[in-house]
């Protein structure tokens, strides 16, 4: 297999950019590094605003041992749900998460049912808790992309525009390879590329922004839990246009439409809609 990835359009060529590293012959994937380095940086990030809104960091780290477990579960069970007919004659193979196969969306759905069981067990706010740990969520987010970067997964379509990513075609999933990336398929050296949106690089991007943008807001804070709807509504927001580049969408079945597209759509429309009459309902009542 190829190792190489290219931005050709702004001069960036890696010439080999390996997937995995070996310790003592046992292979560790990049991915489950990058994923692992995501979810210290989100919690380190939680127990920090705990500490600035004087609330205790420990309830956050205890929370956290919960949430990354059932996260992780919550992840991959939306994956394969939306993928069936990839594991449907390989039921063992649900089991192995390190070539990739984890659902944002699904990771979220399992986090945030996590944080209510645990509010109510530790007589807690669940919105207040949701307010602080959504900042380290969007930068775990933001770092556990590149991931895909490493399995050369989560492109999009063909583009020739500025940020194109180049790839071996041997290096990527023959599923992922749409008719417009054939026609546009390049042999050098007697290798096979195709050139396409990395999407993967777009969404790392808009968390970022989504970072910036949550910890502007949290002065207009105005009710618990407003914070984690401005990211429900923000990062749907991007996910929504980032998701129809996509050439490995998970699929609502029977219809062809892309399941996180959808979710995307309808989280940005009720977090919105909830936002806006909180806020009006508080104003009300001040």
């Amino acid at each position: 297999m190829h190792r190489t990835i290219d931005f050709p359009n702004i001069g960036i060529h890696l010439k080999s950019v390996g997937d995995h590293i070996t310790i003592f012959g046992f292979e560790i994937a990049y991915y489950g590094i990058i994923i692992g380095i995501g979810i210290l940086v989100g919690i380190l990030i939680a127990a920090l605003e705990a500490k600035r809104t004087k609330q205790d960091p420990e309830d956050y780290y205890d929370m956290a041992i919960y949430a990354v477990i059932f996260a992780i579960i919550g992840a991959r069970i939306y994956y394969v749900i939306f993928s069936w007919d990839m594991y449907k004659d390989h039921l063992l193979s649900i089991f192995n998460i390190r070539q990739g196969g984890l659902a944002i969306y699904g990771g979220v759905i399992a986090a945030v049912i996590t944080v209510f069981v645990f509010a109510h067990v530790k007589r807690l706010s669940a919105p207040l808790l949701l307010d602080t740990a959504v900042p380290g969520l969007v930068a775990g987010q933001m770092i556990g992309r590149w991931g895909n970067f490493f399995n050369r997964e989560a492109f999009g379509e063909y583009t020739d525009w500025l940020l194109a990513m180049r790839l071996p075609v041997d290096a990527v999933r023959g599923s992922d390879i749409t008719e417009l990336m054939r026609e546009h398929m390049e042999t050098v050296d007697e290798v096979s590329y195709i050139q396409v949106h990395p999407t993967f690089l777009y969404e790392s991007l808009w968390c970022l922004l989504i970072l910036v943008l949550l910890i502007v807001y949290r002065r207009y804070k105005r009710f618990n839990g407003e914070i984690f709807l401005v990211y429900l509504a923000g990062y749907g927001f991007g996910r929504f246009w980032i998701e129809r580049l996509r050439t490995d969408q998970l699929l609502l079945p029977g219809t062809g439409f892309p399941v996180s597209q959808l979710l995307a759509g309808v989280l940005v429309v009720a977090s919105t809609l909830l936002i806006v009459y909180k806020r009006k309902k508080d104003r009300y009542f001040d």
